[in-house]
C-alpha cells in the first residue's frame, strides 16, 4: 500500500509558475514509477507527465504534448517525494492535479494503483 498527499495548489495567473509536491509513505517509493494527471471540469483525466522508477533503465520522463517545454517531472527518493514544476501557465492548465503510483512504466490512468486526493490549481488569465 502507498499513501500519497500533494501539496497544496493555487491561484496563479498565467504566465507564471507553480511547484506541485506529493510525499509517499507505505512501501519503499523509489520502486514505483510516478505520474502527474489532472481533471478539468467536465473533462476525463488525462495524463501530464511521469518519471520512472529507480529500476528503469529506458527514458525516465515523459510528458503530455500539451505541457512539454513548460512542466518539469523530478523525484527525490531519499524524500519520498515527486514535484511538478510548472512554468509558463495557461489558463487551460486549469484543472485538479493528481499524483499516482505504479509498477509499471505507463500513461494510461488506468496503470496507476494508487492515487492522492488531488489539488486544485487555477490559472487566471
Amino acid at each position: 500500500q502507498v499513501q500519497l498527499v500533494e501539496s497544496a495548489g493555487g491561484l496563479v495567473q498565467a504566465g507564471g509558475s507553480l511547484r506541485l509536491s506529493c510525499a509517499a509513505s507505505g512501501r519503499t517509493f523509489s520502486n514505483y514509477n510516478m505520474g502527474w494527471f489532472r481533471q478539468a471540469p467536465g473533462k476525463e483525466r488525462e495524463f501530464v507527465a511521469f518519471v520512472a522508477a529507480i529500476w528503469w533503465t529506458g527514458t525516465t520522463t515523459l510528458y503530455a504534448d500539451s505541457v512539454k517545454g513548460r512542466f518539469t517531472i523530478s523525484r527525490d527518493n531519499a524524500k519520498n517525494t515527486v514535484y511538478l514544476q510548472m512554468n509558463s501557465l495557461k489558463p487551460e492548465d486549469t484543472a485538479v492535479y493528481y499524483c499516482a503510483a505504479s509498477g509499471q512504466l505507463t500513461r494510461s490512468s488506468n496503470g496507476y494503483n494508487y492515487w492522492g486526493q488531488g489539488t486544485q490549481v487555477t490559472v487566471s488569465s
